[in-house]
């Protein structure tokens, strides 16, 4: 008790200690609002649905104005989504239906098959850029790959309104010429998005696979035929 009175008495007198009001106080004790401003401009939680829908329309718009113009641009990273690639996975594998390598009851196969292709594909690529350095997240790259199928998406479409005039030379020379065409612009436009995400010295490395990827979709818009 006398050991704990002892070790008290140093601290005795700081409860009468008061500071003057002439000694300024240094430091910033200003509640800060921007952050909460700034949550407050950019909700969406009382917006109307027709204007949530709009805007991510016109957000994937965007995104395809950019691929149809590819230059070196962050605008693909910046604000990802997957409705675009979504949309054209779709779109692809319901053009790849009704080939000649499918049965009466095999069409589901053929759909997934696209399916399997294009979303592990990108998982694959998207797992090599980051093992080899790339500073570009999971998603913004499954992103920038699935929007850069648009090229091979029109040309499949191309390809199916090209097959109804008939399946001859000259028929497999415009669709040669038009998948061939749609492969490089898919090739080009996702390096360049994905250029400046790479170490400089490893940039080949991350471009072979995405030529590989996009080889095989063009090699089965390519070897399409339709059912007789």
């Amino acid at each position: 008790m006398a050991a704990a009175e002892e070790a008290s008495r140093p601290f005795a007198g700081l409860s009468d200690v008061s500071i003057s009001e002439d000694i300024p106080v240094e430091g910033d004790i200003s509640v800060p609002v921007a952050s909460s401003r700034r949550d407050e401009e950019f909700s969406t939680l009382d917006e109307p649905v027709k204007e949530t829908i709009l805007r991510d329309l016109r957000a994937v718009g965007n995104k395809f104005i950019h691929v149809l113009y590819p230059k070196r641009s962050s605008a693909l990273l910046r604000d990802w989504d997957l409705w675009g690639p979504l949309l054209l996975c779709v779109t692809l594998a319901l053009l790849l239906q009704g080939g000649a390598a499918d049965s009466d009851d095999q069409g589901g196969p053929q759909f997934a098959e696209v399916f399997v292709i294009i979303w592990f594909g990108s998982i694959i690529i998207t797992l090599n850029s980051k093992l080899l350095g790339g500073t570009i997240s999971f998603f913004q790259s499954l992103c920038v790959l699935g929007y850069c199928i648009m090229p091979l998406t029109a040309a499949m479409a191309v390809c199916r309104i090209v097959l109804i005039g008939g399946s001859g030379t000259v028929s497999f020379a415009v669709r040669l010429v038009v998948v061939t065409a749609s492969f490089g612009w898919s090739t080009f436009a996702s390096t360049a998005f994905l250029a400046d995400s790479q170490p400089p010295n490893r940039k080949a490395l991350v471009v072979y696979p995405v030529f590989l990827f996009y080889f095989v979709i063009g090699w089965m818009i390519l070897t399409f035929s339709p059912s007789q």
